[in-house]
């Protein structure tokens, strides 16, 4: 059975403070910085390459605001769920440059507007 008690580190460890609000506050700021800048480069853009740089920029902030979190509640599933979060961005950065290759072969040209019509 599980007792109460704070269990204490073993010697050489070093136990890491939880983060004060000031400092949540910085995380979530980057974090929301980095989520707007790829959501304006997204919307802006029509070069397929930077708009997929841009949505991965959205995920860095979102993983970013998750370790802030993280960390000033004092558990770790956070980034467990960022570990997850970098894992589906490293799968769609793969599939993105796949796309982005077959479509080059194509049209020859990476202007999101030339794929806006689909043909059958």
């Amino acid at each position: 059975m599980r007792s109460n008690r704070p269990v204490k580190p073993k010697a050489g460890w070093v136990v890491p403070e939880p983060l004060d609000a000031l400092t949540l506050s910085h995380f979530l700021l980057t974090g929301a910085v980095l989520f707007a800048l790829g959501l304006v480069g997204f919307i802006s853009r029509r070069n397929m390459i930077i708009m997929f740089l841009c949505t991965e920029m959205m995920f860095q902030g979102i993983v970013v605001t998750l370790v802030g979190f993280s960390r000033f509640h004092m558990n770790a599933t956070g980034q467990t769920f960022v570990i997850f979060v970098l894992t589906i961005a490293a799968a769609e950065a793969a599939l993105a440059l796949g796309l982005v290759v077959l479509l080059f072969r194509r049209k020859r040209t990476l202007d999101a507007s030339a794929w806006a019509e689909l043909k059958g």
